[in-house]
């Protein structure tokens, strides 16, 4: 299976041109940087520190998507929508790891979907999509008189987005499992004399500092007892293999829009 990468210099970039590299079955079957980049022209494999293999990087994601089988996308929103089209037009698979994803945008995914095979997730990572179910299951048992769900996220300085994709993604899985909406209970921020905490709400609180690659905390805080779920990345690789991962089980599938859920058959 040849994949190609999209920003295929960048930090996340190479660590996925590693994976893929060393994954049985796949290649690395191309890459892209953006027009201008010193990297255009430069070997794929050899900037993320393998053997020379002869792939460019170019800077024409359209070629990208004609020459692979599946790309992989950790860039930015608009960028991803970019990809989206091309995966559609061409009918290839697409992996997306970007997170900040409008909901308008997530609505053209889905129009995208219904002639590409679309994987994607707030995060690639198999510990993080096993915590979205433990939260789904735990949030259905324990009701908005019974618990207090706030989530807890910190990140690298460097991070943009804020809550993570991670931890919104957390919060669909709780307000799914109280079959609510969550854009209707969630609180993003606190500031002041806010009174009472109002029931059923879904809190959210963003930490940013050092080099921090992904903590997330959910807490069901009930009267006399507390359950947390949490999970801690402590490289970016979990999200290179999930990525790589998803894009192997979506050889010979329909087109659709699926998630890490669907590919862990969770």
């Amino acid at each position: 299976m040849k994949i190609g990468i999209v920003g295929c210099a960048g930090r996340m970039g190479r660590m996925l041109v590693n994976e893929t590299a060393k994954t049985a079955g796949c290649e690395v079957g191309g890459g892209t940087d953006l027009a201008g980049s010193p990297f255009v022209g430069k070997d794929v494999t050899l900037i993320a520190g393998l053997e020379e293999s002869g792939v460019l990087v170019g800077d024409d994601p359209r070629a990208l998507f004609e020459a692979v089988d599946a790309v992989i996308d950790f860039t930015a929103p608009a960028a991803t929508m970019n990809h989206a089209k091309l995966a559609a037009e061409t009918g290839k698979i697409h992996v997306i790891g970007t997170t900040g994803l409008s909901n308008d945008q997530k609505a053209e995914l889905k129009v995208a979907a219904k002639t590409a095979t679309i994987i994607s997730a707030p995060n690639m990572s198999v510990g993080v999509n096993l915590a979205f179910a433990l939260v789904e299951k735990v949030a259905a048992i324990l009701d908005k008189d019974t618990a207090d769900i706030e989530i807890v996220e910190m990140h690298h300085k460097h991070k943009v987005d804020a809550p993570s994709g991670t931890a919104l993604g957390l919060g669909e899985a709780a307000a799914k499992g109280r079959g609510v909406d969550l854009d209707a209970v969630s609180v993003r921020s606190r500031d002041g004399h806010t009174g009472a905490r109002e029931n059923g709400t879904i809190g959210f609180a963003t930490l940013r500092g050092g080099d921090v690659v992904g903590d997330h905390t959910v807490v069901f805080a009930c009267e006399g007892e507390r359950i947390e779920i949490t999970h801690k990345a402590s490289s970016r690789e979990v999200f290179a293999k999930g990525a790589v991962r998803a894009a192997k089980w979506a050889e010979g599938k329909a087109p659709g829009l699926y998630s890490m859920r669907d590919v862990l058959g969770l």
